[in-house]
């Protein structure tokens, strides 16, 4: 894998009209023609003379206040929208990496070790659990995030040409340096881990390599995952859900079989959050080809197909614990099914656009909440 994305990581802008897959936090990646600074459609039957809004030079603001589109200190530093422009290299690579996304793999670690049912509260076990929060958050995670911004780097140019890499902040040579060092370090954590927990099979040093080979192939060509909705979509859900947990239960426990399972079906509703994120970008994937659900399906669909996959994959987990014989697992789990199918009517279903991150942030505690009940469950 190393050779591949060595040689893939060498290329240069000059292929800069090359169509490019968008991020799943950016939207309407566009296929524009530069020389005259407006949107085309290719050979399409689209007016050559119409004129289209230009692209933004600079973020614009997040709504949370402040004005002017200035941006935020703080969402720069997350890696959202509405970011503050930022000229400090460390603040920059920080960025890159975008911190929000770190917290589903935190608790999935910890959902893996509750579920090992060997997690004790010694200094030794906590040291053990912090350092595979790094591995799979700020190393890994981080590496996902700064590769899928290299390869997306040309749309950004186009679409968001205020963002670190189009905008010129930070060289493509300093971008691909991050990208190793995030890998080798995530790679080399876990190693370390397998070594400290006495592994005769480093298991989770494969697990990380399996999930670093799954973060390329989703944004790298040839394969680029997120070209295709349903794939695109439950890789990112079982990469967010599936691989923490498995190595959390590795490192203090043995993976079974029926946890991989229950896992991966969990990660159905992890394809359904990743939906909720295509919805902005529907006209540029129609134009540049890219089967997204809502371009697929239509917008309304694709709504339902969302909620569904979340809503029915929980009821479909509360109700395998009733039949393990732990109802009040089930019961606990089904009430917290309940706030989420509220929000979705209150927000999510009126506007999915509009509405998506207000959505998120009211809905999406309470997935987490069930993860970690289903966890619990597991190891009793």
């Amino acid at each position: 894998m190393a050779s591949v994305l060595n040689s893939a990581l060498s290329l240069n802008l000059s292929n800069f009209k090359r169509k490019r897959v968008r991020t799943q936090y950016l939207v309407s990646p566009l296929s524009l023609s530069l020389s005259r600074q407006r949107l085309t459609i290719g050979a399409a039957e689209t007016d050559a003379n119409e004129a289209k809004p230009q692209a933004p030079d600079k973020a614009p603001d997040s709504g949370g206040g402040g004005g002017g589109g200035a941006g935020s200190s703080f969402n720069q530093l997350l890696g959202i929208k509405g970011a503050a422009k930022e000229t400090n290299k460390w603040k920059i690579r920080l960025q890159l990496t975008k911190p929000v996304t770190w917290p589903p793999l935190v608790l999935g670690v910890v959902c893996g070790a509750a579920a090992s049912g060997n997690f004790d509260w010694t200094l030794e076990d906590v040291a053990k659990s912090i350092v595979c929060m790094l591995m799979s958050g700020p190393f890994l995670t981080g590496y996902t995030q700064t590769i899928n911004d290299y390869y997306d780097r040309e749309i950004d140019a186009i679409n968001e040409p205020y963002r670190p890499i189009p905008s010129g902040v930070i060289s493509e040579n300093e971008v691909i340096t991050q990208i190793w060092i995030l890998l080798l370090g995530g790679l080399g954590l876990a190693g370390l881990l397998d070594v400290w927990a006495g592994h005769d099979f480093p298991i989770v040093f494969y697990l990380a390599l399996g999930g670093s080979l799954v973060s390329y192939i989703y944004s790298a060509p040839p394969l680029k995952l997120k070209q295709n909705g349903w794939i695109g979509n439950f890789a990112l859900g079982a990469s967010y859900i599936s691989l923490p947990w498995w190595a959390g239960q590795a490192l203090f426990g043995t993976l079974t079989p029926d946890i991989i399972v229950l896992t991966l079906l969990y990660s159905i509703a992890g394809l359904g959050v990743a939906i909720v994120n295509d919805f902005k970008s529907i006209e540029g994937d129609r134009l540049l080809g890219l089967q997204s659900l809502p371009v697929a399906f239509g917008a309304e669909t694709a709504k339902w197909i969302c909620v569904g996959a979340i809503d029915i994959t929980q009821i479909s987990v509360a109700g395998y614990l009733l039949g393990a014989g732990k109802p009040y697992y089930a019961l606990a789990l089904l009430g917290l099914i309940i706030p989420q199918v509220f929000f979705q009517f209150q927000y999510f279903l009126k506007d999915p656009v509009k509405y998506d991150v207000r959505y998120q942030a009211s809905a999406q505690p309470f997935l987490v909440l069930g993860l970690l009940v289903t966890a619990l469950a597991t190891n009793h």
